[in-house]
């Protein structure tokens, strides 16, 4: 048996040494008080074990002590042991957060059988908390930009290299990709990390709405404006203005945060007052900027103003083993925030995500980890019940080892690759990382041809 923490309360001696042996038989590490006031003064919030207390003792109640150590932690176990006259107390702190109570006198077994669900309760408050902790911890930006695919390998480098300036940054990737996560680390690691961080997503404000939410305005301007109002713009003021999915912004609001933009400044709608604006801006899209603008729907001078520095987040199909990386991350966030164990990962299971193409990318694979910790399902069945491949299931028999899945992801991997650069060997090279020789020996091997790309 794995080796659990007891603190034992107890005011007789003899039945304090007697429980105690037993309990060490049984397995457990016990530490014993022969009073509430010595136990509260070495007992915290970060002990990993349960309490067992008696009820009626000297100097200080159980009822006593358990209220003072909920007043410090009310997720430590306790478990009151009580004589027949005792009950009525003994349910009365239960409704105060006591664990369970034991009346006297008691069989080991009942009490064996109470500590073990108690201990493994204690267990995961405690793996929670450091998950929590561990998470919260993410200060570096290899913690809050995960992977270690080449690509997010280099986009971290061009973060930290562009994020002490103020220079416009346009971020360019899929929906899904993480694209907020990026304008945040660009804010948070560079030089105005101690201004606002101010976040609008474009295509969800209404047309009608867009001026005032960028540039505020004034009482009375017009019907409903019944005060002042500070836009994005002002309120980003010596921070930084993130612009999501800026490619939807109307063709008019275009010219006039270009204009802002140009000369520092904005007017709130209703005054004629310029105020002077210092932020640095922000922006990212899902769209081909520079085809909007030869389709007349995006602003080719606008687009220049913006895109001064370019980066670009891989959709998660081109990052590989990230894919496994990310489940667990986001399995113990779920574990953490809704209190669940976390889901280990089988070999098929791995296969499975790995061989997914990832339409919703980052997004999908979180929503993907959050339902496997909350499923009912047994753990084996989880990931193959909400993630189906029905592509991967015509090629590849049940039962399959992880290196046919393996294969069958690598020949996905090339397949989407040469598709996406039209049979351009020297791209799909340059996309996949991959010396000439390797991708030759590879397109042999799963008979891929280039013509049939082309």
């Amino acid at each position: 048996m794995i080796c659990h923490k007891v603190y034992l309360i107890d005011d007789d001696a003899e039945m304090r040494a007697a429980t105690a042996q037993w309990l060490e038989l049984a397995g457990y590490d016990v530490t014993t008080f022969p009073n509430a006031p010595t136990a509260l003064a070495q007992l915290n919030a970060e002990i990993e074990g349960i309490v067992i207390t008696d009820v009626k003792m000297p100097k200080m109640d159980g009822m006593e002590f358990l209220a003072r150590l909920n007043s410090f932690d009310k997720e430590i176990p306790v478990i009151l042991v009580t004589a027949h006259g005792d009950v009525q107390m003994a349910v009365e702190a239960m409704r105060q957060g006591a664990y369970d109570f034991i009346e006297k006198p008691f069989a080991p077994e009942r009490i064996l059988d109470v500590i073990q669900r108690a201990c493994e309760m204690r267990r995961l408050v405690m793996e929670n908390r450091d998950l929590r902790r561990r998470l919260s911890d993410n200060v570096d930006i290899d913690q809050r930009l995960l992977g270690n695919c080449p690509a997010i390998r280099h986009l971290r480098e061009e973060i930290l290299n562009v994020s002490d300036t103020d220079v416009p940054v346009l971020i360019q990737g899929e929906t899904g990709t993480g694209k907020e996560v990026v304008a945040r680390c660009l804010h948070d690691f560079g030089a105005r990390k101690d201004g606002n961080y101010v976040a609008i997503n474009c295509g969800a404000v209404p047309e009608s709405m867009f001026e005032s939410e960028l540039f505020g305005h004034e009482r009375g301007a017009f019907t409903g404006a019944d005060r002042r109002r500070i836009g994005r713009f002002e309120y980003a003021q010596k921070g930084s203005l993130f612009l999501d999915e800026i490619g939807t912004m109307p063709l008019p609001l275009q010219v006039k945060v270009l204009r802002a933009l140009q000369e520092r400044e904005v007017v709130r709608i209703g005054s004629n007052e310029p105020q002077p604006i210092d932020v640095r801006l922000i922006s990212a899209t899902n769209k081909d900027l520079l085809d909007e603008c030869s389709a007349g729907r995006f602003r080719e001078d606008l687009y220049y103003r913006i895109n001064v520095v370019e980066l670009r987040v891989p959709p998660l199909r081109e990052r590989g083993g990230d894919i496994l990386l990310l489940f667990d991350y986001f399995s113990a966030q779920a574990s953490a925030t809704y209190n669940r164990p976390a889901v280990p990962l089988k070999d098929q299971d791995a296969g499975l995500l790995m061989a997914h193409n990832w339409p919703g990318n980052v997004r999908e694979l979180k929503n993907v980890a959050e339902r496997c910790v909350l499923s009912s399902l047994p753990e084996e069945q989880r990931l193959s019940a909400i993630l189906r491949n029905p592509n991967m299931e015509a090629v590849l028999p049940e039962g399959s080892s992880l290196q046919d899945l393996l294969r069958h992801y690598e020949r996905c991997l090339l397949e989407q690759a040469l598709l996406r650069h039209k049979g351009d060997v020297q791209l799909v090279m340059e996309d996949l990382n991959l010396p000439r020789r390797t991708l030759n020996e590879k397109m042999t091997r799963y008979k891929l041809e280039r013509k049939d790309f082309t």
